[in-house]
Parts: structure tokens; sequence; C-alpha cells
């Protein structure tokens, strides 16, 4: 009896500790709580046709059995103070996120209501924002002060995550936002996805890749088509940004190198390591 009592007070409370230990480290893909957190893929779309490849590649991942549960949504038309036209990809991000997306383009005011009412429901709960910047920032900036006026006493350099690749896009983010950003939130800004071997994978390449071997999926074969006609109409069209990589016939997904840092997925070289890795999609 008390062997039993001894068992009862002492062992079974470290079995419950040990079970939920592995109980939280499964929650968790990469930095993410699939629980709790959420997930904001932004994509300026401005004036470079990069960001149609890289919403094809996140929905990839997003495809993928292991991110089953993250909650996710997509943002388009997340641009700065940059000049040049806008390349339209609704019918992409419709294939891509389905009803898990906004148009800041069109609506601003409308994107970032829907998007601040998901984002802060999460923040109530307890979860973390993981906003993977595909562009510039002043659209985070307008998320972050709706956070901060809805939901005061957050600690927001603990809750929000904002994760940047590139020079040109903090160059083209509004100064006030990006000195704004920086300040209140946790900015990760880690090296420029564009090119490989730097820390960060290389997901941008001229030669053509046959990405068709690795992705069986129907649904994102549609996808990658769609993102890389878009690419190929919009590129450099009416003095849009030349992209050097679409034009030769390659790929250029960098924009997607803050999502693999994010969950996880930073040991990653190229574009061809990108489709072994997420070879196989699933339907949502």
């Amino acid at each position: 009896m008390l062997k039993r009592l001894i068992f009862s007070i002492l062992i079974l409370p470290l079995i419950s500790s040990c079970q939920n230990m592995k109980t939280t480290e499964a929650e968790l893909l990469g930095q993410f709580n699939k629980d709790k957190d959420l997930y904001l893929a932004n994509f300026d779309l401005k004036t470079d046709v990069d960001d149609a490849h890289a919403a094809a590649a996140v929905a990839t991942m997003l495809a993928d059995e292991r991110f089953k549960g993250v909650t996710f949504h997509a943002v388009a038309g997340t641009y700065g103070v940059q000049d040049g036209l806008y390349v339209p990809a609704n019918d992409l991000f419709e294939m891509a996120f389905g009803s898990h997306w906004s148009d800041a383009h069109t609506d601003f005011k409308t994107a970032l209501s829907e998007v601040s009412a998901l984002a802060i429901t999460v923040v109530d709960r307890g979860g973390k924002i993981w906003i993977a910047e595909g562009g510039q920032s002043d659209f985070s900036a307008a998320l972050i002060r709706e956070i901060a006026k809805r939901s005061p006493n957050v600690n927001l350099k603990n809750v929000v995550h904002i994760v940047q690749h590139a020079d040109w896009n903090e160059e083209v983010t509004s100064p006030a936002d990006l000195a704004y950003i920086n300040e209140v939130v946790s900015y990760h800004r880690i090296p420029d996805g564009n090119g490989a071997g730097n820390g960060t994978p290389g997901f941008r390449k001229d030669d053509v890749i046959d990405w068709r071997k690795r992705v069986s999926d129907e649904r994102l074969i549609t996808i990658w088509e769609k993102a890389i006609q878009i690419g190929n109409v919009y590129n450099a069209a009416d003095g849009r940004y030349l992209n050097e990589s679409v034009m030769q016939g390659g790929l250029d997904f960098s924009d997607a190198s803050e999502t693999t840092w994010i969950f996880g997925f930073n040991d990653l070289v190229d574009t061809n390591d990108f489709f072994r890795e997420f070879s196989t999609g699933s339907e949502r």
C-alpha cells in the first residue's frame, strides 16, 4: 500500500509532466505552434512577378501533411511606397488560399479589418502572429497599430514576429512604418532568399526546373501553372520590373524564404531542394 502511495505521489506526476512536454513539442512546426498561432503570408505584387511564384510555393508547403492544422491567411497588395504597376493575381490567390486571403490592393481598409479581426482572436487566445513579409511592411504596421489599439495590454514584442529577407523591401517601406515595427514587435531580418549559401535557402534559379516530376497533386499543378503564366504575362510589362530569372524560364519564389524560416525548413539549399522536400501535396 505504501509503495502504491509513493508511486502515485512521486512517479505519476513525473510521467504526466513528460507526456505534457511531448505534447507541447508535437504542437510545434519549427517555431510555429499549430494549436495557437497565426501565419500571415504577405505579398506586395508590385512590380515584380516573383510573388506569384512565391504564392505557389507557399500553397505547396501548406498542402503538405505536416502543415495540417496551421491557421493561415494571405494578403495580396501589401506594397509600400515604390512606383510601378501592380501584378494582378486574384485568380491565383483564390486557387492557392481559397477563402483565406484578403485583397489590400483593391480595398486596404476591408483587408485590414479582416486580418486584424483574425489576428486579435489569435492574440486573445494566447497565440503568436508570424508574418512572412513577401514585400514591404506598410500593411503590417497598420495591422500592428490596430492590435495595439484594440488589445493595449498585449506585449507586442512577444506576440508579433515579422520576418523579412530583402534590402529592397525595406528601402521602399514607408520609413515611419519601418521604424515603428522595429521598435514595437520582434523583427527578424534573415539573409536574402535570392541566393543560396548565405544561411537562407536560395529560391531563385535562372534555369528551367522540371517541377512536374516532383509535384503530383493536381491542385498544386494548376496553381503552379497559373503562377508561371502570370509571371510570363506581366514580367517587365508596361514598365514593371524585369525579372531575368523568369525571363529565362526559371523560377523565383525567393519571398518564400521567410516561410521556410518560420516553419523550420531553413536547411533547404535551393529550388531543387524545395521540390524534393515538398514533392507530395494533399488537398486541404
